[in-house]
């Protein structure tokens, strides 16, 4: 049986531009923290390697104490670990990877066409390439093909499955053409789950730790196993993130104030993740005050921001009076009576007033 670690795209030193200075220099901070978490999981799970698939970095901007974090914390872990870069943090020859002393169990695929590493006393052999610009077009697994010599065949590759633009386009044909017993992807932000094309699995285990409101839920890496038939494949996703983004709407519907709405949903205790609090539905009162709100919810949240997304009530048939054409429908549906007539006066509302949204 192996074990494999699989994660991607921990962009460590993004720049967190939509927080204050110190909220991004400490989300910085945090993301080193990351690999802390990957080494414990690698020491808990007792994985036999890891595997990195691209945008470990955010770009070629990165802080010294960060590659100095990356380069111990990856020596720590005592396994192979295989980094394929990606168009972040493509190989070049003033990278990062180029130009920093790396212990001796991490390999760095630095080409564009596919590198392979055996590992015998694993069983298995390793393939990868690298983002060598930070757009490439062309697949790395166009024509590629693993030896058929009862080995697990693995690869980390940075690339998009079915994408068609040109940050590495992968066709699900190349995959099932590969002879892979996995294929380790990077670039997509969301944990895939185990996919199957042909004899090969692959997955994306997703970013380990949200950055923005685009990115939310758990996030984390995939823990990987073959088994002694390298069909038997099955992976778990492992969450790894310190904080996480969440979207929460805050119906007014029905409510006394907006605060009495937003009281609602918070949560029962103080958490550290970052928020986006949607204020929904119709409300009896007048605009909400976002700033007091704000100031409502912030003990609850590493931060927090609110929009107010309702809209004034009003009384449904307020305009069946009008000589128009809306007047005219409101007036017979009206004379119909129940809900039924009610709601129809919604939708026909939505469609004569530019499509607001029908439902309260």
């Amino acid at each position: 049986m192996l074990t494999i670690i699989h994660g991607a795209d921990f962009h460590l030193d993004a720049p967190f531009a939509a927080l204050p200075p110190d909220k991004a220099r400490q989300r910085r901070e945090e993301q080193r923290q990351l690999l802390d978490r990957l080494a414990d999981l690698a020491q808990e799970v007792r994985a036999d390697l890891v595997l990195l698939s691209g945008d470990l970095l955010d770009s070629s901007q990165t802080y010294q104490e960060t590659v100095e974090a990356l380069s111990r914390t990856l020596g720590q872990i005592q396994v192979p670990v295989f980094i394929a870069p990606g168009n972040h943090d493509c190989y070049g020859p003033r990278s990062v990877y180029a130009n920093t002393p790396w212990p001796d169990n991490v390999h760095i695929f630095s080409t564009v066409s596919v590198e392979s590493v055996a590992l015998p006393e694993l069983g298995c052999t390793v393939h990868g390439a690298a983002f060598t610009t930070p757009q490439a077009d062309r697949s790395p697994l166009m024509g590629f093909t693993a030896p058929r010599d009862g080995g697990i065949h693995l690869m980390a590759l940075h690339g998009d499955v079915d994408g068609k633009g040109r940050y590495g386009p992968i066709d699900p044909a190349d995959i099932a053409a590969s002879g892979l017993t996995y294929l380790a992807l990077g670039h997509i932000h969301a944990c895939s789950g185990l996919q199957k094309a042909g004899d090969t699995w692959w997955a994306y285990p997703g970013c380990p730790e949200g950055r923005g409101f685009d990115e939310t839920g758990d996030k984390g890496v995939l823990v990987v196993t073959v088994g002694d038939d390298p069909g038997d494949l099955t992976a778990r996703f492992v969450p790894l993130a310190g904080r996480r983004y969440e979207i929460v709407e805050a119906d007014v519907t029905g409510a006394d104030t907006a605060a009495q709405a937003l009281e609602a949903v918070l949560p029962a205790q103080p958490c550290g993740d970052c928020c986006r609090i949607l204020l929904t539905g119709q409300r009896s009162f007048g605009p909400p005050d976002l700033a007091a709100l704000t100031a409502q919810a912030q003990p609850y949240y590493y931060s927090v921001t609110i929009r107010d997304h309702t809209r004034q009530l009003r009384d449904l048939w307020e305009r069946a009076g009008e000589d128009s054409l809306t007047g005219l429908v409101l007036r017979q549906l009206k004379a119909q009576g129940g809900p039924e007539a009610e709601l129809a006066a919604r939708f026909a509302l939505a469609a004569l007033e530019n499509g607001e949204d029908p439902c309260p």
